[in-house]
């Protein structure tokens, strides 16, 4: 697929509604109380249906939220979803350009290029007059079952990223794949908790820190409330400003691989090839939990 075509515009997709399988993919952290099922049953793009991002995932990692789901388990959702392999599958949420993004990442990881995401989410659709659906979408089937062919490249494991830090260290931080934390600064550092509890803040050691909305903006100013993402100029500027060196390897990680997947989207917007990007699935919650990870504090 045309990497051109990875973000598409609200006018874009209203021109091209009837010939693309349309995701709400909308999700926000728990503490935040909104139920993003039943705003998606209040107001949805027409024909969308909603990817529960805390059900389709890996039902077996109970303390791991965000885990990728077993290739035959994400089949059978698509197999519900009426969207097949050959399918233009474009996401969306209501934060403008936040957990669409970690839906994009899972249908490229599931070895499905033709995904895009929506630039703006719902509220850059209804910003330009466009109109939305109530209630359930109508039931969906497929002609053929899904098979999703995972690609291994694009995701990282715990053990990869050990083998990753060894190699920071060796070096000082000269060699070997950067990892780049999406988490506000504060929780970086160690000076702002987690939010799950008993899990500790601080960073992998040489992780460099791009909180997620570093790569976003309210670029119409007669829209604010619309996020969309940063021009590719904007991206690379964000990131260099970081200390990130755009022509080595990235792993992007988070809290528990959602906004991970914000910055693994703006790098590949920005002209970062995806064989030099990686996103580490289990974040930080899963390093965090492990007792031998070792954590760095900067307070």
């Amino acid at each position: 697929m045309d990497s051109g075509n990875w973000l598409v515009s609200a006018p874009w997709l209203h021109d091209n509604l009837r010939g693309v399988k349309v995701l709400d993919c909308s999700w926000y952290l728990p503490f935040i109380n909104r139920n993003t099922k039943s705003e998606f049953l209040n107001a949805h793009i027409p024909g969308a249906q909603f990817f529960d991002i805390d059900g389709i995932k890996d039902l077996t990692k109970a303390d791991l939220p965000h885990m990728l789901p077993p290739p035959e388990s994400f089949g059978l959702s698509m197999d519900k979803f009426g969207i097949a392999n050959g399918d233009h599958v474009v996401v969306y949420d209501t934060a403008g350009v936040g957990p669409a993004c970690r839906v994009f990442w899972t249908f490229r990881a599931m070895g499905h290029n033709k995904v895009s995401v929506l630039n703006g989410g719902l509220p850059a659709w209804t910003a330009q007059g466009f109109k939305t659906e109530m209630g359930e979408p109508e039931p969906a089937t497929n002609k053929e079952k899904y098979m999703a062919r995972p690609v291994d490249g694009l995701v990282c494991d715990y053990t990869t990223i050990v083998k990753i830090i060894g190699e920071l260290k060796a070096s000082a931080g000269a060699n070997g794949k950067q990892i780049v934390d999406a988490r506000p600064h504060d929780r970086f550092t160690g000076k702002a908790p987690e939010f799950r509890p008993g899990l500790s803040s601080g960073h992998m050691p040489y992780a460099i820190s791009v909180p997620f909305t570093k790569v976003t903006e309210a670029a119409d100013p007669t829209h604010p409330q619309v996020a969309t993402l940063k021009t590719p100029a904007a991206i690379c500027k964000t990131f260099e400003a970081a200390g990130v060196d755009l022509n080595r390897p990235i792993v992007t990680s988070c809290g528990s691989g959602v906004t991970a997947a914000v910055l693994y989207f703006a790098l590949l917007n920005a002209g970062v090839s995806e064989q030099n990007l990686t996103l580490y699935d289990g974040s930080w919650t899963e390093y965090a939990l492990n007792p031998y990870s070792e954590i760095v504090k900067d307070e």
